[in-house]
């Protein structure tokens, strides 16, 4: 006879071992844990994967989330270390590259974008304008294609964000440079 711990446990379909949805988030720092949150909380996958180099970071977080589990339909939190772009990410994981999504150019433009609306007193969803390359120093942002509301800014002064701008524009984009090193 089995005992009622053993048939509580005991498998009566076969467990599906491979996961349908997995999302894998590469970097735990504030803008990885809260596209994980809100994965978790959308019950957007079944598999949900944490990646940082910072090892223990790294596994207090993926602790919290899986001790917090029972409030998510998400199955399965697990993690691991790598410190890779996302492109290699890509490249390895062989998904198509519309599967695959790296944040820190996208919350390099949000902060762009809100810091011109500041600059201007405006609301940032007025303002749009983007910045591309890698996340950091070495971002470049497009200030040919800033606008407020369909103005391009560089109509209006042409030296935008140039050494010459007299109302020195260019510091928008250290500000968001300096704020990515405080993650």
């Amino acid at each position: 006879m089995s005992t009622v711990k053993e048939q509580l446990i005991e498998n009566l379909t076969e467990e599906d071992k491979t996961s349908q949805q997995k999302i894998t988030i590469v970097g735990v720092g504030a803008v990885g844990m809260a596209c994980a949150i809100c994965i978790l909380m959308k019950d957007l996958a079944d598999e949900l994967a944490l990646v940082d180099v910072a090892e223990d970071k790294l596994k207090g977080e993926m602790m919290d989330l899986q001790h917090g589990s029972l409030f998510f339909s998400t199955s399965k939190i697990t993690s691991g270390k790598v410190d890779i772009l996302t492109y290699v990410v890509w490249k390895l994981s062989g998904l198509p590259a519309t599967r695959v999504i790296g944040s820190g150019c996208n919350l390099d433009s949000a902060r762009f974008r809100y810091l011109i609306g500041d600059k201007l007193g405006v609301h940032p969803t007025s303002c749009h304008g983007w910045i591309i390359g890698e996340h950091g120093d070495s971002s470049v942002p497009l200030w040919s294609g800033v606008n407020v509301a369909g103005v391009t800014l560089q109509s209006l002064n042409p030296k935008l964000g140039t050494d010459s701008d007299q109302e020195q524009w260019k510091n928008i984009h250290r500000q968001v440079v300096e704020r990515a090193y405080m993650e």
